[in-house]
């Protein structure tokens, strides 16, 4: 009797069940991330720009009262205001950066505008020192 219990059992748990494959979930429709609005160009200006360092502005005061930092991305314009938002294109070599206002200078004839010794690392000026370039004014 046990061998038929057992033998019952053993038929009963080997038969094969058909299990139901769950369906594929339908595609995750994902929003497209809100974009940020591209900054316009108000005014452009052509000329050279230098830079300059901690070392060669004699000090690590600027003219707006923020600390000066060789790697800031930041920048002396002689008349555009504080906080103004500007792209400095190299025009040898296409690259650009966007910087803040900062500060007051150049005071050279010709120079339009003095960037940081980690703004000309990322254009690509440090070995000629002054190139010509484009400043973009921005306005979000």
């Amino acid at each position: 009797m046990r061998f038929l219990y057992l033998a019952l059992f053993l038929f009963v748990n080997c038969q094969t069940t058909e299990v139901p494959t769950p369906k594929p979930a339908p595609p995750a429709v994902v929003a497209p991330a809100p974009s940020k609005p591209k900054p316009t160009v108000t005014k452009a200006y052509r000329g050279t720009a230098s830079y300059y360092s901690i070392k060669t502005n004699g000090g690590t005061a600027t003219a707006s009262g923020q600390r000066l930092r060789n790697d800031a991305y930041t920048a002396a314009h002689r008349s555009l205001p504080f906080g103004t938002r500007v792209r400095v294109t190299n025009l040898k070599n296409g690259k650009s950066a966007v910087v803040g206002i900062n500060d007051r200078g150049p005071f050279i004839r010709g120079r339009i505008i003095d960037v940081t010794i980690g703004v000309a690392r990322h254009l690509g000026m440090t070995s000629a020192g002054v190139v010509p370039c484009k400043v973009e004014v921005l306005r979000k």
